[in-house]
């Protein structure tokens, strides 16, 4: 088994998850491909187990927090030192995870890398000009709270060691998680570190902030990261605050 793992949470992505899974395993090889079908009305579950990924299948659709932190637990207690989420619609590029990966390991040590849109990278795709508005207010917003520059707190193309991997298994935010994630790894002292990606154009699916969602999508993000601030978290290791 490898120490890598790559988590694809999917719903109703019949029509991309068989290229994405194949896109790991050519561009990744060394990561083993768990695809969480989040309670899907099609073929997602068979397509992504021809392809060659392992398949966690949801009895009901329980969200992308907890499809996710499903991914999570299954690589804590199969001891994965390593963990990739890569969305199953087709956005993130499978050809840089071994761009996070190194940036994971580089000096000084992080507990989670993040590819990101606005870092340098001009080519693929960019979204519509008022969710780049949104997106700013929330790299804004993480960036204040944390001290760290952060240009993409909505990418949820982020790799994660082992202690990453453990808090995430035990607590992960589950609804709209990519921004209150990097705060839940700040409260805990652990640090992230931006990469550079490019995205791609979206090949199934909907994106559940497009058109009015949005406004609702901000409000309800910031709401959580308030929220956030104030509640009790489990703790990581004996002794930590």
């Amino acid at each position: 088994m490898s120490r890598y793992l790559a988590i694809v949470p999917a719903l109703n992505e019949a029509g991309s998850i068989g290229q994405i899974v194949s896109e790991i395993r050519l561009h990744a090889e060394e990561f083993d491909v768990l695809v969480v079908d989040d309670g899907s009305a099609d073929d997602t579950a068979a397509i992504a187990a021809a392809a060659g990924a392992r398949v966690l299948s949801m009895p009901f659709n329980v969200g992308i927090g907890g499809a996710v932190q499903c991914g999570y637990l299954y690589a804590r207690d199969n001891g994965y030192t390593v963990a990739v989420q890569v969305d199953g619609d087709g956005q993130h590029d499978p050809r840089d995870i071994r761009r996070l990966l190194a940036a994971l390991a580089e000096d000084p040590p992080v507990e989670m890398a993040t590819g990101s849109r606005f870092l340098g990278v001009q080519d693929g795709y960019r979204p519509s000009r008022p969710r780049r508005a949104g997106i700013r207010v929330f790299a804004s917003l993480v960036s204040l709270i944390t001290g760290q520059r952060v240009t993409d707190a909505t990418s949820g193309f982020r790799m994660s060691a082992r202690r990453g991997i453990e808090l995430f298994a035990r607590d992960y935010p589950p609804d709209y998680p990519e921004v209150e994630a990097i705060l839940l790894l700040h409260a805990h002292r652990l640090r992230v570190r931006e990469v550079a990606v490019t995205m791609r154009a979206r090949t199934s699916g909907r994106s559940a902030t497009a058109g009015g969602v949005q406004p609702y999508y901000m409000a309800k993000v910031l709401f959580a990261v308030f929220v956030g601030l104030l509640r009790r978290r489990p703790a990581l290791e004996r002794g930590e605050p």
